[in-house]
């Protein structure tokens, strides 16, 4: 006789939570379903549950997700860089207090070397009918910005394949929830062979009917909690020697939607936004922005990071503001508003050389123009770039930095977006040598201190 389970799955939902409800029901449906014929279910997700771009996640400091999670009756989770990185320290130590589901990761250490006590290096499921199924979860090496919020990061592969050697001695199947991205899940499922499914996500790939690698099954959901994976598993009771994995997605703009759907999403977002309600500063005036011509908010962020990073000069991009600040009183959830994106500043050490190139390319290519979301970037459009102590004249090729003439030999500390060192708009920014991040703090954070410095009373 055979059992059956029942597998689901998410990653990289990132506080979607207008796809939430749906997901919701459609979890706790199928899930006492499959009970009430007596086969055992498992919901897993795979990382970037938790993104600081919503109110709600921003006001409850995730734990309003946690408590999401907890309700959908989730198994077990893993976390992506978005719970590590966008948390302080302890926001992340904290997160999962109330968490009624496992959170297993096998590469987070505190600095002295101990694993923190809600993140479990693997963990033994029985089901009702004997099989042991053995999990264990990795997340994406960002060893150097874990170090600036006091984490030690192991490098998961070699994380992974201590658990797995000890997984495979005990365990009748194992699995993998992996925040690492496609090619390292293929990499994993080449290499080792004692994996039977692989849950992946970080690079938001979407896997219809799953993908065979190796010995393994690899499934993913893609993103924003478009889709929700499902893996049915079998095996002889009693002899899993012999295991089928089938893998699918069901796309969850035709799950059904509870009937209170538009209320649930509108209670998350006043939640956020009453726990943001704490005045910042009131303006003697509204303050603009725009996306192909210099304006105010741009200009000011811009500004304010050439402070904040103690450097030559300063680059932001005008796609980055979402709204206004109107005249009178602004408080965190206005701020939030404009400038969602869990964004950090950052200074990085260009020559003049290079420097020159960047604005080249700021100024004459369709940059401005493109239209992207990830990164942390949460808008549409990358819109014009705004500079701070750069004068240019590009017809005259003429630059100057802090007023005087760019010297193409010299080197300039420009502060800037982390996300031009991650991604591929300024080569020069992304492979320079010497970039200094800072961690927690968001660019609405740096907003916020500069509205402050400028606007509130002595």
């Amino acid at each position: 006789m055979k059992e059956r389970v029942h597998i689901y799955h998410t990653n990289d939902i990132h506080s979607h939570l207008e796809n939430w409800p749906r997901i919701h029901r459609f979890l706790k449906e199928r899930k006492a379903a499959h009970e009430a014929e007596g086969e055992d279910v498992f919901v897993f997700d795979c990382g970037d549950f938790v993104d600081r771009w919503h109110p709600f996640t921003e006001g409850t400091k995730g734990k309003g997700n946690v408590r999401l999670l907890n309700e959908a009756g989730y198994t077990a989770v893993t976390i992506g860089n978005n719970e590590g990185m966008t948390l302080d320290h302890r926001s992340l130590d904290e997160l999962y207090d109330d968490a009624r589901f496992d959170v297993v990761l096998a590469n987070l250490f505190l600095p002295e070397g101990n694993r923190p006590a809600w993140a479990l290096p693997r963990r033994m499921y029985t089901t009702s009918k004997g099989a042991k199924i053995g999990v264990t979860g990795v997340t994406a090496h960002y060893h150097r910005l874990y170090n600036l919020l006091d984490w030690e990061l192991g490098e998961p592969l070699q994380a992974l394949s201590k658990q797995i050697d000890m997984l495979r001695h005990e365990a009748d199947v194992i699995i993998v929830l992996s925040h690492l991205g496609l090619q390292a899940d293929q990499w994993i499922a080449e290499n080792e062979p004692a994996v039977d499914l692989i849950l992946g996500g970080h690079t938001h790939h979407v896997l219809p009917s799953g993908e065979q690698a190796g010995e393994a099954i690899l499934g993913a959901a893609g993103r924003y909690g478009e889709y929700v994976g499902y893996v049915s598993a079998e095996w002889e009771i009693g002899d899993v020697s012999t295991k089928t994995f089938q893998a699918a997605l069901f796309e969850t703009a035709y799950l059904a939607a509870p009937p209170d759907e538009t209320e649930q999403m509108h209670e998350w977002r006043e939640i956020g936004k009453k726990m943001l309600s704490a005045e910042v500063v009131s303006l003697p005036k509204p303050l603009t922005y725009s996306w192909d011509k210099r304006s105010e908010l741009p200009a000011m962020l811009s500004e304010a990071l050439y402070h904040w990073c103690g450097a030559d000069c300063a680059l932001v991009n005008s796609g980055l503001f979402l709204s206004r600040l109107d005249e009178g009183p602004v408080t965190k959830y206005d701020i939030h508003r404009m400038l969602p994106h869990p964004i950090n500043p950052c200074k990085v050490e260009l020559t003049g050389e290079e420097l020159k190139e960047v604005l080249y390319q700021a100024e004459r290519t369709h940059l401005p123009q493109l239209k992207f979301q990830g990164l942390g970037f949460r808008g549409v459009m990358m819109g014009k770039f705004i500079y701070h102590q750069i004068a240019a004249d590009f017809q005259s090729d003429i630059i100057k930095i802090g007023g005087k003439p760019l010297d193409l030999e010299e080197t300039y500390e420009i502060a800037t977006l982390d996300m031009f060192t991650f991604g591929k708009f300024f080569p020069q920014i992304q492979h320079a040598k010497a970039k200094t991040y800072y961690l927690p703090e968001f660019l609405r954070d740096v907003m916020e201190w500069y509205l402050i410095r400028l606007y509130q009373m002595p």
